[in-house]
């Protein structure tokens, strides 16, 4: 995949989040073209949060191309998940579409079942759906901002996850979403930064309490990636040239991005627990 290249990126918005794939230009690179399989996930089924567009697509794509079967649930951008199925049985495996409120625990209860009956079985989760709300200011964060952001990126990742571990078993494998701001923080998204701290200890303190089950749990934390929630997010003027302050001088392809799950999902990472890869872009973190 020759993603070193990327043309820089022009200023644009959308109206709401967590935005569409069609209007964004230039158009993400996120459909795993080239990408050379290996039958890592042969048989496997997954269920995949915001597996609709961006990351997610590339992640649910890719899997397919490693021979799994994938369960996406996503908010109410139906364009991007029907594209996301095509490209998914175009690999000669099944996608389940599921849309509603990651952040509605009964939601995320009856999915999960729904998905698993649909699937015939679970082997991987991916925790990946967010919001984010810039603010120039803290005291303009108000408490129906906070809790929507939580609700979303921690809640909903709770609930998915109970759900989820009655029918993962030995070998299974979890793979949540959190951010290079988790590691050096964002002062207008202070709290999207914090859910992906939070998402940060979640991921280690579970992967403590499932390694007696020996289900791994893992993480990965993107840096600045061009996907629809960008747009969607900044003001255009913020848009134009995402990522063009990274140290590879542009921002990262959702198709970049993937094969860190594709990795934790499969044997290939059989004794990585509790950890975080860093597909950001060359930036140092700690922790």
């Amino acid at each position: 995949m020759e993603q070193d290249k990327s043309p820089e990126i022009p200023a644009q918005e959308q109206e709401r989040q967590p935005g569409k794939t069609e209007p964004m230009r230039p158009q993400p690179q996120d459909r795993m073209e080239g990408y050379q399989a290996g039958g890592k996930l042969e048989g496997m089924r997954a269920i995949i949060t915001g597996g609709d567009s961006g990351i997610g697509r590339a992640v649910a794509i890719g899997f397919a191309k490693e021979g799994a079967d994938v369960a996406i649930f996503y908010r109410d951008e139906h364009d991007d998940a029907e594209t996301t199925k095509h490209l998914i049985e175009a690999e000669g495996r099944s996608c389940h579409l599921f849309a509603g409120e990651i952040g509605d625990a009964n939601w995320c209860a009856a999915s999960v079942e729904a998905a698993v009956k649909a699937l015939g079985g679970l082997d991987i989760l991916i925790n990946n759906a967010a919001e984010q709300h810039p603010q120039e200011r803290f005291e303009e964060i108000s408490p129906d901002q906070l809790e929507r952001t939580f609700r979303t990126n921690v809640f909903g990742m709770f609930h998915v996850t109970k759900a989820a571990l009655a029918h993962l078993k030995e070998r299974s494998a979890i793979v949540n979403t959190t951010s290079v701001t988790a590691y050096r923080g964002s002062g207008h998204l202070i709290d999207y930064a914090s859910t992906k701290g939070a998402i940060v200890a979640f991921t280690r303190s579970l992967a403590q309490t499932l390694a007696e089950r020996c289900i791994r749990v893992n993480a990965v934390a993107p840096g600045p990636i061009w996907t629809p929630l960008i747009p969607a997010s900044f003001d255009a003027d913020k848009v134009e040239g995402f990522g063009s302050d990274q140290l590879l001088g542009r921002a990262g392809q959702p198709d970049e991005v993937a094969p860190s799950y594709i990795f934790l999902a499969s044997r290939d990472s059989s004794y990585m627990t509790g950890q975080v890869l860093h597909p950001n872009g060359g930036e140092i973190v700690n922790g």
